[in-house]
């Protein structure tokens, strides 16, 4: 065998890698998601009036996005400081366990007020988990990628996205075939207890890869720094905070589309749940063919520009979004989240990871890329769906508002991702200090 062939199987094996773990840990997470708008608000926050219940399981929901920079932080640090693989090993096991139990988890009417406590407590390790996930997906493909397929490398985590979502929509899609109260007694239960074999599955393919050779590189020349957040915020904090505007237009849309979209199709509108959850499940099949495209799209002719077309696209189809699902007409409803979600959404969640590992030098790449996306997912992805349930309830389940907050979201990271500058690289600690403060991808 050559040594391309070689490099080729290793290749595969690392996208494989990436690919997996990031859509088992992103299936556990928005599979919470998913049945929070169907089961947790009658099984866990019962309450006299149905919109408050919806508000309190939305917030467990919320809440773990507040917890993920504390994780990310945690597993950024042993990313940067020890390896992106084992780090990523473990965070497997902390979202698969933690979801394990969600599923095994008595009701309110069971344990009291315990059952809640313990869902939302469960639910922050899963956040802790998935603090650590993404940055070192990212870093996995994209340090192990050719030059000129790092955009296309670095999609295949932006992959697990949506199909963690697909798979976790179509796990509750089958479990909701039974009659209601069978699947309020257990059919829900079962999409989380079979998690216990996707993450065996993950960790054994993770456990089979080699660390990424820049890390290595790293290393070996005595770059591995002591306190990598510390080194980030000295170096790069003009990197984070543009990275942390971009994120508005990633993680907003993308909770609006899916978590937010489930209850507005059914209490709203008026669709069945069946109808809900089959719209999500087309609309991130899309969405999982397209990010590849996108990715490699972005090696072609850049990743500022792609991500700024995708932001501009949906910024204009903020208002014919709402309006096309306010027809009540089922074909229009596919419509509308096909284009958004599947299409126009995927030009964001394609590149933003690449983009993102091109702003920060190796050795506090881990940091930098977690740092940005998991604080910019805790401000504007948990209370998406929160706020946009509020503005329904003070505006009398009126849709312009809600265009309006999608907008809002799309066109902040347009003006922030104005500010990141293509094709420079940034070196590692051996640059100067000016040369890493005017550097800015």
């Amino acid at each position: 065998m050559s040594k391309k062939e070689k490099l080729d199987a290793k290749s595969k094996k690392v996208l494989l890698a990436s690919l997996m773990g990031s859509a088992i840990e992103f299936y556990d997470f928005f599979l919470y998601g998913t049945v929070a708008a169907l089961v947790f608000n009658k099984l866990f926050f019962p309450n006299d009036d149905p919109f408050v219940s919806l508000l309190l399981a939305y917030a467990s929901f919320g809440v773990t996005f507040f917890v993920r920079p504390l994780g990310g932080l945690i597993f950024s640090h042993m990313g940067d400081k020890f390896g992106r693989k084992n780090t990523l090993v473990i965070s497997l096991l902390l979202m698969g366990i933690s979801t394990v139990c969600i599923g095994l988890l008595p009701t309110y009417s069971t344990i009291g007020i315990w059952a809640p406590i313990l869902l939302v407590a469960f639910r922050i390790i899963q956040g802790i988990g998935l603090g650590g996930e993404w940055g070192g997906a990212i870093l996995l493909a994209v340090e192990s990628a050719p030059k000129d397929r790092k955009g296309f490398f670095g999609s295949f985590p932006a992959m697990g996205i949506p199909l963690g979502m697909l798979l976790g929509t179509f796990a509750v899609s089958l479990a909701s075939l039974l009659p209601d109260q069978q699947f309020l007694a257990w059919g829900w239960r079962i999409p989380f207890v079979l998690s216990a074999v996707l993450v065996v599955i993950g960790i054994w393919i993770r456990s089979g890869i080699s660390e990424t050779s820049a890390f290595k590189e790293e290393k070996e020349k005595g770059n591995v720094v002591k306190v990598p957040l510390f080194e980030t915020l000295r170096y790069h904090w003009k990197a984070v905070l543009i990275s942390l505007g971009a994120k508005c237009v990633e993680v907003g849309p993308f909770y609006l589309f899916t978590t937010f979209f489930i209850s507005y199709a059914t209490d709203t509108i008026g669709y069945s749940r069946t109808t809900a959850l089959n719209v999500i499940t087309v609309a991130t099949l899309v969405t999982t063919i397209c990010i590849p495209l996108m990715g490699i799209l972005s090696d072609k002719i850049g990743r500022k520009r792609v991500f700024l077309m995708g932001a501009l696209a949906l910024t204009i189809f903020s208002f014919p979004y709402f309006y096309l699902l306010s027809l009540q007409s089922t074909i229009w409803l596919f419509a509308a989240s096909i284009i958004g979600l599947g299409i126009m959404w995927s030009a964001i969640a394609g590149l933003i990871g690449t983009m993102f590992s091109e702003m920060f030098s190796t050795n506090v790449g881990y940091t930098g890329i977690t740092l940005g996306y998991q604080t910019g997912s805790a401000l504007f992805g948990g209370t998406a769906p929160m706020i946009a349930t509020l503005l329904l309830s003070k505006y009398n389940n009126s849709w312009v508002p809600l265009a309006s907050f999608l907008a809002i979201l799309c066109i902040a990271s347009l003006i922030s991702v104005l500010f990141l500058r293509e094709n420079k690289e940034i070196e590692t600690s051996t640059v100067s200090l000016s040369q890493k403060e005017a550097v800015i991808k």
